[in-house]
Parts: structure tokens; C-alpha cells; sequence
């Protein structure tokens, strides 16, 4: 009773802390139910031009590309860097994509599904598609009829859409049917750009007459480089103005630099030893084993599957052993050393023969279907399932293998001729750094974290130790590795997490651990002063010079004075133009040669500033040539010269697109 008691003396309290509860349970609730909302932003890998790009969809985007690459290189083992390629590239796409529909939608521009279908399977199909080695004959021809048989395995009443071969297909056709809509949706607009850049009469005309008209002239030039800095002094303002007035050029993406030291992974003297007792343990059982299979595949970095070697296949190291006069079954060599390699290999069989290649046709499985010719195959390009048919049997034959849950009978059409074969069992075992010498070397480098905590301590310590410090500067969010450095990408994440002059912990970059120093972060939407100071200080100093020269000239009356006041020779051009970027000698001048001509026949110009040094200009008579002026040839020496600019334009519109890159979050 008392306890029920004290409950209504502090009833009040009970249902106001009742009422939060309730209240938080409440907004916990709806937090949770709208979770998909709040998170949804999170998921966009990005944002072009409003238009937002879910991570599912640019994943299933890569995992497209990459089936693609697949099966145009025959390759199934990408590196790292082919995989940042792919990823780099998708992107690009979307970016590409959707800028492209941004601009096509204000102007009122489209591609069609007719258009698109004669592009991909017209009579003339587009320059992608007629470029893909999968639609062509096997004379490297373009096969129009390869293409529409793909599409009807693919769209076909009878197709299997769990069969993987044809969600292969699908996969492949549709990226380049996507990417021959952007390519082509390109081309029309810079199409339509280049019909609205086009040379009137009177550009023809201005063209013509600069360069028609032209004058001599000598001149005299001082460069800035022979004024000594120490005449000239800059001032801080005179910097801060400057870099105001460049400061558009200095627009920058957030960026950082690191230093760092890498210690190599490399074996030790204890694991060379081991790996050397293990081989002469296994030696004896290596000769005179009769299960090879089971020795070499339990021990070997090199499996035993029976495989017929060639001349030109069979490692070097024992090619003069296996194909040696007289080699026989049960031949062993002894414990061999090469490249951090213990290797030795005992012949299995010699003494036969067998064809080093073989042209095959694949049979179709269903009537209606064509036979494929393949093509010939070496028999270090074929499975084993097929190789050994293959290559055993004869011209004319055929044979059928197990392909996933099918199968798939081959004709042999024609073979290679036969070469010295043998079957080689080698035991090779490369020496590589075992856990221990992971954990010592591991350790040095954690120890060096810890007695040198800062980018300074960290590099000093480093060269006493005679490490190399490596810079790497101008790495964004996005970048895939540093540098050179194998599956680094964890490096650049860190360095956007940590505070400048951080030093990172170990990480573990192929065979290599690595450490890190964060020297310079840059976060601001332009270059600071401070990392532009040197070309600013540089281009205020030529300033500074460019008014001394002008003042030691003073009182100078003719060129002959001002070459005596300078120290500099005369030099003569016979013509100079309006048209020329060239003036003389002297390099990329159009300052000097605006003038020059401005100033008319037999005139002593004032020290003109140019690039590399004050000019002093005199010039003679009137050189113009006497060409006639036509008026449709100017007009296309225009056009020829305006070609860059609807992809220069199509590249400003791309830079300038409202981009928003989230893939950091995602890397």
C-alpha cells in the first residue's frame, strides 16, 4: 500500500516521464518507418544535372562494363587497376549520359527508336557496333548477320532466361546499345554546333587581309632573365593583386598530399632455409613416387594435370633436361634455384609426338542454328577437356564436352603439324615471407610510428635510415591507389580523415607496409596563395624587371641606342603578319606584333612588354602579298580551324554540368 501510495504522490512526474517515453517511442517509430527516405541520399552514389544515381544502379552499371570487358578480352582475371578503369569509366558514362540529356532536352532533341534500331542492325550499322570482334567474320569482317542472330537467340520465344550464356549475351548487347544512343547522341549535337559556327564573308574577308598584310621589321629584346633579382624588389600587395586577378585560374578540387616509407615484405634467411629442407625432405619421395599427382599437387606452386609441354612451352630452366637425347620416363633433375624458386621436375612420359594446334568447329545444337567456325587454338589456350580430344584426333572427327549443364560437340577441321612432346612433373615451391617475417616486419614499421608521431619526425627518422620518402601530391577523394602502390586505396580515405601533419598507421599494400604523413590539405574551392606563391612571385618579378629595362631606356632615340643600352644585337624579320602567333626569333609574342603593326611603315616603337623580355621595335616598309581573295577557300580554312570547337564545347558543357561525386562513400 505504501509503494502504491508513493506512486500517486508522484503521479504527475510518472505521467509526464510515461509521456516522453511514449513520444520518443513514437518518433523512433516514424524515424525508422522513413528510414528509407533519410538513407535514401546516402545510397546515390551521385547526382548529375538533378538526375540521381542509386548505387544499386551504378553497381549493376559496373557489373555490366565488367561482363563486357569479359568477354571482348577473353580474360576473367583483372587486376586492380582494370577494375578502377572500369569503375572510372561507368561513371564518365552517366556523367556523359545525363548531361547529354540535359542539353538535348532544352533544345528539343532526341534520338528515336527507329534511328537507334537502323544504328545497331541497319544496313549501315554504327562504327561501334561494326567495331566489336564478336560481330565479325573470320576474316575480321563485319558480320551484319552475327548481329541479328544474337538478338534472336536473346529475344526469342524459346530462350531460356536462366540460361547464363544468354544472360551473358543480353548483358553485352545492351551496354552497346546503350553506349551507340550516347556516342550518337553526341555526334548530333556537335553536329549541330558545327553548322551554327560557320564563317561569314566579312570573317573570310578580316582572315584575308591579315594575312595579306604585312611589314618589316628589326627590333631589339632584353630578356627579364638578365636583370639579377637582386635589382628588383616585390612587394606583398603587389603578390595578393596578382592573385586576385588569376584567381579563376587556380580553381581547384579538394585535394591532399602525403609522404610516405614502405617496408618491403621480403623473405628471410629463415624461410629460404625452410623452404630449401621441405624440397630435399620431399626429394626422394619425388623420384620414385608412384602417385605424382598427389606429391606434387599436395606441395607444388605448379600443378600436375598431365599436360603435353612443347619446346616452346616447357619452363626454361628444363628444357634441356626434358627434350635432352635419349630422355626417358623416370628422369629427375636435381634441386634447382632460380628467382627465389626451389624447383625440380622428373619426366612422366617422352618420346611421342602431337599436334601443337587445331582448327575447330562448334556444331550447332538445334536445327535452324548454324555451325561456328572458331578458328585455330594452341593447346595452352584450350581446357583440358577439349585440348585433349582435340589434338589426339583426326581431321574430319568430332567430339563432345561437358559445358556447364550442357554439352557441346566440336569438329575438327584441320590440325597442326606434330612436334616432340613430354609430360613433366615439376615441384616448385617460390620462397615467400612467412607469418613470422610478416609479424617482425610488421613490427619494425608500428615501431616506427610510435617513436616518430609526426610528418616531420616521420621524415627525418626516415632519411637517417636511409628510407626513401615518397611524395604524392593532389590526391582527391575519388583517386584509386597512390601512386604505384598496390590496393592503397585505404591510404586516401585515411588521408580525408586525417588532420595535417597525421601520421597514419601500417598499411598493407601488396608486398609492401606502408606509412603515411598528411602534409597539406586542400579544401577550398581555389589553389591558396601560398601554393601558387613561387609563379605569382616569378610573374611580379618579370613586372618589376619590365619597368627597369623601360626606365635604363630612357633617352634611347633610335634602335641603334637602345641595342648599345641593353647589350642585345639587332635582329630582322622580313615579314610579320596579323595572322602570325610567331615574331621571329622571339617565340609566342602577339603583344609585340599587335603593336608592331599597329604602328605603321618606318616607325621607332616605345619598350613594348612581352613575354620574355622588353622589345624594341623599328619598323621598315609595307611587305603584303598579292593574293587573290576567294572568298569560299577562306571560308573553309575557317571551318577547318573551327572543327575543335564543338568538342571543346561539348568539354566545357560536361566540366560545367551540375556534378555531384559521392563515390568516395562507396570505394
Amino acid at each position: 500500500m505504501a509503494s502504491l501510495q508513493r506512486i500517486r504522490n508522484h503521479g504527475a512526474l510518472l505521467i509526464a516521464i510515461v509521456g516522453l517515453a511514449m513520444l520518443a517511442f513514437i518518433l523512433g517509430d516514424f524515424l525508422n518507418s522513413g528510414s528509407s527516405f533519410f538513407n535514401r541520399s546516402r545510397e546515390n552514389v551521385g547526382v548529375v544535372e538533378g538526375q540521381k544515381i542509386h548505387y544499386t544502379e551504378y553497381e549493376a552499371a559496373r557489373e555490366q562494363l565488367t561482363e563486357v570487358y569479359k568477354i571482348e578480352s577473353g580474360r576473367t582475371d583483372f587486376d586492380e587497376d582494370m577494375y578502377a578503369q572500369i569503375r572510372n569509366q561507368v561513371w564518365n558514362m552517366f556523367v556523359m549520359d545525363y548531361t547529354l540529356r540535359a542539353q538535348a532536352e532544352e533544345i528539343g532533341m532526341d534520338i528515336t527508336t527507329d534511328e537507334l534500331s537502323e544504328l545497331c542492325i541497319g544496313e549501315n550499322p554504327h562504327q561501334i557496333i561494326r567495331g566489336r570482334r564478336a560481330f565479325m567474320d573470320e576474316n575480321g569482317q563485319f558480320n551484319r548477320q552475327a548481329v541479328i542472330g544474337l538478338l534472336q537467340a536473346i529475344n526469342g520465344e524459346d530462350a531460356d532466361a536462366e540460361n547464363a550464356n544468354l544472360k551473358q549475351a543480353k548483358t553485352y548487347w545492351l551496354y552497346w546499345e546503350k553506349a551507340v544512343r550516347i556516342s550518337y547522341m553526341q555526334e548530333k549535337y556537335t553536329t549541330l554546333l558545327q553548322h551554327l559556327l560557320k564563317a561569314n564573308s566579312l570573317d573570310a574577308e578580316y582572315a584575308f587581309n591579315n594575312r595579306q598584310n604585312g611589314i618589316s621589321a628589326d627590333y631589339v629584346m632584353q630578356p627579364y632573365y638578365s636583370v639579377a633579382d637582386s635589382l628588383v624588389k616585390v612587394s606583398e600587395s603587389e603578390i595578393k593583386k596578382l592573385y586576385k586577378q588569376h584567381k579563376s585560374q587556380y580553381k581547384q578540387t579538394p585535394n591532399r598530399s602525403i609522404k610516405y616509407i614502405a617496408f618491403d615484405i621480403v623473405p628471410s634467411e629463415d624461410d629460404f632455409k625452410a623452404a630449401e629442407t621441405l624440397m630435399n625432405n620431399l626429394q626422394e619421395e619425388f623420384k620414385t613416387t608412384d602417385d605424382i599427382s598427389l606429391v606434387v599437387n599436395t606441395n607444388s606452386d605448379i600443378m600436375y594435370d598431365g599436360r603435353d609441354y612443347s619446346e616452346e612451352t616447357v619452363p626454361a630452366q628444363f628444357k634441356d633436361f626434358a627434350f635432352a637425347k635419349g630422355a626417358k620416363a623416370g628422369d629427375c633433375t636435381e634441386i634447382l634455384f632460380e628467382n627465389n624458386t626451389y624447383a625440380m621436375a622428373r619426366i612422366m612420359q617422352a618420346g611421342y609426338s602431337l599436334p601443337d594446334s587445331v582448327e575447330l568447329k562448334a556444331i550447332a545444337a538445334e536445327e535452324g542454328q548454324e555451325d561456328q567456325e572458331l578458328g585455330w587454338f594452341k593447346a595452352a589456350d584450350l581446357p583440358k577437356n577439349i585440348a585433349e580430344p582435340a589434338l589426339k584426333g583426326k581431321r574430319g572427327e568430332r567430339f563432345t564436352v561437358a559445358q556447364g549443364m550442357g554439352e557441346q560437340t566440336f569438329e575438327i577441321m584441320e590440325i597442326g603439324k606434330p612436334s616432340p612432346k613430354v609430360k613433366l612433373a615439376i615441384l616448385a615451391r617460390e620462397v615467400t615471407p612467412s607469418s613470422k617475417t610478416y609479424s617482425v616486419i610488421y613490427n619494425q614499421a608500428k615501431q616506427f610510428i610510435v617513436d616518430n608521431n609526426n610528418a616531420e619526425a616521420l621524415e627525418a627518422a626516415a632519411q637517417e635510415a636511409g628510407m626513401t620518402v615518397v611524395p604524392q601530391f593532389n590526391l582527391l577523394e575519388n583517386t584509386d591507389k597512390v601512386g604505384q602502390l598496390k590496393a592503397s586505396r585505404p591510404i586516401v580515405r585515411w588521408a580525408f580523415e586525417a588532420k595535417e601533419g597525421q601520421v597514419s598507421d601500417v598499411f598493407e599494400c601488396g608486398q609492401q607496409f606502408v606509412v603515411a604523413a598528411l602534409t597539406e590539405v586542400n579544401d577550398g574551392d581555389y589553389r591558396p596563395l601560398e601554393a601558387v606563391r613561387a609563379e605569382l612571385t616569378y610573374e611580379a618579378m618579370n613586372h618589376a624587371k619590365a619597368e627597369y629595362i623601360k626606365k635604363e631606356l630612357k633617352g634611347a632615340e633610335s634602335l641603334e641606342a637602345a641595342a648599345e643600352k641593353m647589350g642585345q644585337s639587332i635582329q630582322h624579320i622580313d615579314r610579320v603578319t596579323l595572322a602570325d602567333s610567331r615574331f621571329g626569333n622571339a617565340g609566342m609574342e602577339p603583344a609585340v606584333i599587335g603593336k608592331a603593326m599597329a604602328q605603321g611603315e618606318n616607325v621607332l616603337s616605345e619598350p613594348i612588354q612581352g613575354n620574355m623580355g622588353i622589345f624594341v621595335v623599328k619598323t621598315g616598309a609595307a611587305n603584303n602579298a598579292s593574293e587573290d581573295f576567294v572568298v569560299e577557300t577562306e571560308k573553309a580554312q575557317l571551318a577547318s580551324r573551327y572543327a575543335y570547337l564543338p568538342y571543346q564545347a561539348m568539354q566545357i558543357v560536361e566540366d560545367q554540368a551540375e556534378v555531384v561525386d559521392n563515390r568516395a562513400n562507396f570505394q
